[in-house]
């Protein structure tokens, strides 16, 4: 029997089948092979690609990429959302609200961001001055924050003064009180979650002329910051270093970083009664590659497990809507955010993903002064300049985007319309044993 000649229409389909077929296969063999060259576990070569996409167009990607969860065998990773039946969602011409208040007091001024989320305290001498300025450029095009972290404020900053928190630490490095007075936002770090009780260090190699100048230390010195600071050992001295700031520039807020210790709900209600407008809790999966990893693994409370528990004792303690809980230490995705907000918090602060954004490929050689091949967690004069801020900049802000646009579509397919009727709603989230103890 004579075979029917196929027509061009049809051969034309079976080729670009092909195509598509050999494309995949392709991408699914690359993909194997970065598995063991990209990544980890919760920073999964996935999550790093797509977080890169979203930085480079400002949506989520539609190559099958997964850019929702890792592959940690925890934390955010084993929760899912009870998403309603299509017909259910909040429909798309609907307006959903993404801002939330961060001063929820009845004083002092009032900010509001329309995205709940800001820049993670990163230091000049952890991080490049042209990735500050690329986070400061950002924060303002999106009328957020971003936080100087410890290392001082350089002055390349000012244009921006109105989006950036500068960072009180332990060791004093850099504040000086003119800093203080342009900051609509004064943080202060008592602990960083992913190293609890060890303060905060920053290696010789990395402490050049031009950070050693900003921290008002010795060059290639190595430079640490004690834990605790030793002027606070109570909530009476806690709320002196706030008075203290309030002298300096009343206009300021005040939020207090703190990590995740088991009494992490009473530390949450000191900081309230000290007169902080702002809680940070800081869990243990954060920080850069300098952090070490024993401490990251082992000290903090996984901040799924914290937030909820401040959560619920601001409650009970009637103070739940009088101050602002971010929560920090592994926020990858828009749908870590969601979840953390559903466990209890407001929002949430970023560090490591704006650096993935810029080409971070969580190598972890954040310590040494030439360790970053991208220019990100460098001091090196040239490696810095592999970053354009504008770029960078750019970059951040399309993160912001494809968050901001994911989080919109979390919130419809829930039939909600605003972010705060997503905080405590832990009714909304399963858990899902399947993901559970992959890594």
């Amino acid at each position: 029997m004579k075979k029917a000649k196929k027509s061009v229409d049809q051969l034309i389909t079976e080729k670009h089948t092909e195509a598509l077929h050999r494309g995949f296969q392709a991408w699914s063999e690359l993909r194997y092979g970065m598995m063991s060259a990209l990544g980890d576990h919760r920073w999964t070569a996935d999550l790093i690609l797509s977080t890169w996409i979203q930085a480079e167009t400002g949506n989520v990607p539609g190559n099958g990429l997964e850019y929702r969860i890792g592959d940690s065998g925890g934390g955010f990773d084993l929760l899912d959302f009870k998403f309603l039946p299509d017909d259910r969602w909040v429909s798309e011409d609907i307006p959903v609200r993404t801002s939330i208040p961060l001063n929820r007091r009845r004083f002092d001024r009032k900010i509001e961001i329309p995205i709940p989320l800001y820049g993670g305290g990163m230091s000049y001498g952890s991080i490049s001055e042209h990735i500050m300025l690329a986070r400061a450029r950002a924060a303002a095009a999106w009328s957020t924050y971003t936080s100087t972290g410890e290392g001082g404020y350089p002055d390349s900053l000012a244009p921006y003064k109105d989006h950036v928190i500068t960072q009180v630490a332990t060791g004093m490095f850099g504040v000086r009180e003119e800093t203080i007075q342009r900051a609509p936002i004064v943080e202060f770090k008592y602990a960083q979650g992913a190293k609890p009780g060890l303060g905060g260090h920053l290696l010789g190699d990395k402490t050049t002329v031009a950070v050693a100048k900003m921290r008002e230390s010795v060059p290639w010195v190595s430079l640490f910051s004690p834990f605790p600071f030793h002027s606070v050992y109570s909530v009476e001295d806690h709320k002196k270093h706030i008075d203290w700031v309030r002298t300096i520039n009343p206009g300021a807020l005040v939020c207090v970083k703190v990590s995740t210790p088991t009494d992490i709900d009473m530390v949450a209600v000191g900081s309230y009664y000290a007169g902080a407008h702002i809680l940070q809790i800081d869990g243990g999966y954060g920080g850069t590659g300098a952090a070490p990893e024993i401490a990251k693994k082992n000290i903090a409370m996984p901040i799924e497990f914290a937030i909820p528990k401040v959560h619920r004792y601001l409650v009970q303690e009637g103070i739940r809507d009088e101050i602002v809980v971010m929560a920090s230490g592994g926020i990858r995705t828009a749908h870590d955010m969601a979840k953390a907000i559903a466990l209890g918090a407001d929002g949430c602060v970023l560090g490591t993903a704006e650096l993935v954004a810029l080409g971070c490929t969580r190598c972890s050689n954040c310590e040494r002064g030439r360790g970053c091949p991208f220019g990100l967690t460098t001091t090196d004069p040239e490696l810095t300049q592999l970053v354009d801020p504008e770029w960078g900049a750019k970059r951040i802000g399309n993160l912001y985007r494809s968050i901001q646009l994911q989080l919109s579509r979390i919130l419809r397919q829930l039939g909600l319309r605003d972010i705060r009727e997503l905080r405590g709603r832990t009714d909304l989230l399963s858990y899902n044993r399947q993901n559970e103890n992959r890594a």
